[in-house]
């Protein structure tokens, strides 16, 4: 018989399913069958290649969601792990495997503290559902947000929401996400005139001309942020061009760049200064746009107050609400009018070879859960 407890036992389960994107591999099945024993209804939802869990208990509102992905990054090179990715170990402490940290330990820390809750509270306010999907990680296509499509088209609407992202820095709970930040990417491309490097007077250079204009985009000043987020940043994260050649200049340059943007601004007004300053610099130019997703915010109130208090009252730790970092599967979840937070284990690991979670920090995760279910639906 097992001496682990029910969190390390369950997270070591889901951790032994290869669910690499877009791959489930019985994980949401696994959960779903504990769930449907505490009175959860089930639905699978299964767009082309994602599967997705919508699970359910109670009828009524306040609906209070826990949001997450059962699926992976790949493991990267196996030599470089101390233990195989998908055999999870304990060591001193620690729980190594993919997707220990992101976020199978959080999952199974949601999944334990509801069945503790339904125990203790049969007859709790409202309902508890939950959102998971195996498309986190990858395209973000069919996932989490085909089903909140699927819930707004029969006025099906999230009150609370729980990500089980992995947003503490030191110790659980040191940090909890009340918001991200938007993202929008550009894919640019700058035309010129191919030529003869002897020869100005006879070809364009297109990295000459986009050079100016690159640097004034770095050196925008999009916002000044505000209490809730910092200033809009522009990154360039690819620039590409030439022939390979040396004595040939290039007919064109590629460049893909980035904006993580506040509340201040929107993806129109950003549009329109990106191609403001292009087109002052006379560039002739394409632009593919990806909108990754908006910011949103969760201002202070019964959700984000209660997550606070249960951090405190579990483990002593004084949480720090942020915004930063990348995007998460909030932003489907938010603009339907939910109050969205992300409250998971440290992240230092995540994606990374040897990914691993705190065993203390599954079990006190359980135990804030649980505290915010009490404080929220009793």
């Amino acid at each position: 018989m097992s001496s682990l407890s029910p969190v390390i036992e369950l997270t070591k389960e889901l951790i032994s399913r290869k669910s690499v994107t877009p791959l489930d591999e019985g994980c949401q099945q696994l959960m779903g069958d504990r769930l449907n024993t505490a009175g959860f209804t089930l639905e699978s939802m299964v767009f082309e290649d994602t599967t997705n869990l919508w699970a359910r208990r109670g009828t009524e509102h306040p609906v209070f969601c826990f949001a997450g992905h059962t699926d992976v990054v790949p493991a990267g090179p196996l030599e470089k792990w101390s233990t195989p990715p998908f055999e999870p170990t304990i060591k001193d402490g620690w729980l190594y495997g993919r997707g220990a940290a992101d976020m199978k330990g959080s999952l199974a820390a949601m999944v334990v503290a509801t069945e503790r809750f339904v125990e203790d509270h049969p007859d709790h306010k409202g309902s508890i559902a939950y959102l998971i999907t195996s498309d986190e990680e990858g395209p973000f296509i069919n996932g989490t947000t085909r089903v909140i499509d699927t819930l707004e088209a029969r006025n099906e609407k999230i009150d609370w929401c729980i990500v089980g992202e992995p947003s503490s820095t030191n110790k659980c709970g040191d940090i909890v996400k009340n918001g991200r930040r938007g993202s929008i990417t550009g894919d640019l491309t700058v035309n010129g005139v191919q030529g003869h490097v002897a020869y100005p007077h006879l070809v364009k250079n297109p990295i000459h001309m986009a050079a100016p204009a690159l640097a004034e985009l770095s050196q925008e000043l999009w916002d000044n942020g505000n209490d809730y987020f910092p200033p809009t940043s522009f990154q360039l994260s690819n620039v590409n061009s030439g022939t390979g050649a040396t004595n040939v200049v290039p007919g064109e340059l590629h460049a893909i760049f980035n904006l993580r943007y506040s509340t201040e601004i929107n993806d129109d007004i950003i549009i329109d200064r990106v191609y403001s300053i292009l087109d002052k610099h006379q560039l002739d130019y394409e632009i593919k746009w990806t909108f990754n997703g908006k910011p949103f915010i969760t201002e202070p109130g019964l959700l984000l107050s209660s997550v606070v208090d249960a951090v405190k009252e579990t483990n002593g730790v004084t949480c720090v609400p942020s915004t930063s970092g990348g995007t998460s599967d909030g932003r489907f979840i938010a603009p339907t009018g939910a109050q969205v937070v992300e409250l998971g284990p440290t992240n230092a690991t995540i994606h990374k070879v040897n990914e691993s979670v705190n065993c203390e920090d599954l079990e006190d995760l359980v135990e804030m859960y649980y505290l915010i279910l009490k404080k929220m639906l009793t």
